[in-house]
Order: structure tokens, then C-alpha cells, then sequence
């Protein structure tokens, strides 16, 4: 179970800004090929996830990049924050991102504390704007430092997936908060 009380830190490490044109969103890690990439979400936006064996249902805003160039997280630890500058859920290529906070800074735990308690072949529901539902299949659940965040966590190409990411332990407040990430993957249930 995560650390509580401990205020939130940030997801995902820092893009390399100065290689992004101006007026052009980068893809808030570090390696990616595509960074660069313009393509925006095909698909209509995801509005609610849910993971009813981890007792999840957190509404889902849109998010971008923030000044530093790490993704932006809702400040609401009750609501998931989706990537809006790649792919959607839904969408034919690359990883749709959701991203969201373990914990506040009053020790109450977020929307995603749940993800601590997923495990492969579990289903999660995105509901999409449009009034569709997409059904996917956790395949694997992994904590990374965030100083070495996967090159496609934020990939624009390749086989579609959903990335849902929380904070994880430990938490160092001398060094900005969690120093980690749990990551979890699902892809689209053939149900």
C-alpha cells in the first residue's frame, strides 16, 4: 500500500523541451522517438474509468504539459487526468495515458490508490464522451523510478494500449515527493 499524508509528486520525468518546436506539445518522457509528433487523439475523449474488482470510479479530465515539461495531474485526487496530446482510448495506435495522484496532502488517498490492488486479467471499463464504453485486460503492473520512465509510456505509434500511472513509494519530500511511478497496462478485451 502507498505512503499517505505525503503530498503528491509529479508523473513522469521531464521531456526534452528544447528540442520541440514552438507551438508543438512534447510527449512528457524521456526517449521517445515521436516526441515531436503532432497527432492528436482520433477518438471521443474518455470521460470515466472504472475497475470495479479495485473499487475505482474516478471521472477523467483532460490534461496536457506542464511548464517543466512533466505531464500535468489533476489537482482533485478523486479524478484521472487524460493525456489529451496522444492517443485516446479506443484509438488504433500508441498509449492512451491516465495518469492521476496516490494520495493528497491531508493523508486521504486518491482515485488511483486502487491500482495497488489490480493484478493481470482484471477489466477496466473507459467510458467515452461519445457514450461508448471500450472494456480492456490489465497485463502487467510495474513500479519504475521516475527518473527512468519508460521511452513508451507516452508513445503515439505502435500496438494501442491504456497506461493508467499513480505515485509510488518511496517518498523523499527533500527530493520533490515519490520517487517512483506504478504503471499498469491494459489492452482491449476481446469480450
Amino acid at each position: 500500500m502507498p505512503e499517505t499524508g505525503r503530498g503528491t509528486g509529479t508523473l513522469a520525468t521531464p521531456s526534452a523541451r528544447a528540442a520541440t518546436p514552438p507551438g508543438q506539445k512534447p510527449v512528457p518522457s524521456t526517449g521517445a522517438t515521436d516526441r515531436n509528433s503532432t497527432t492528436k487523439a482520433q477518438g471521443a475523449p474518455p470521460v470515466r474509468v472504472v475497475i470495479s474488482g479495485a473499487d475505482l470510479s474516478a471521472p477523467v479530465v483532460p490534461v496536457g504539459v506542464r511548464d517543466d515539461g512533466r505531464v500535468e495531474v489533476p489537482a482533485d485526487p478523486a479524478q484521472a487526468g487524460w493525456y489529451r496530446f496522444g492517443p485516446a482510448p479506443g484509438d488504433a495506435h500508441g498509449s492512451a495515458v491516465l495518469v492521476g495522484h496516490v494520495d493528497s496532502h491531508t493523508g486521504e488517498l486518491g482515485e488511483l490508490a486502487a491500482l495497488y490492488d489490480v493484478r493481470a486479467g482484471d477489466r477496466v471499463d473507459v467510458q467515452r464522451g461519445d457514450g461508448t464504453t471500450l472494456t480492456y485486460e490489465i497485463v502487467a503492473r510495474r513500479i519504475v523510478k521516475k527518473d527512468r520512465m519508460p521511452a513508451d509510456t507516452f508513445r503515439r505509434e505502435g500496438e494501442p494500449v491504456l497506461t493508467l500511472i499513480t505515485c509510488a513509494p518511496p517518498y523523499d519530500a527533500d527530493r520533490g515527493g515519490y520517487q517512483s511511478n506504478l504503471i499498469v497496462t491494459a489492452v482491449r478485451s476481446a469480450s
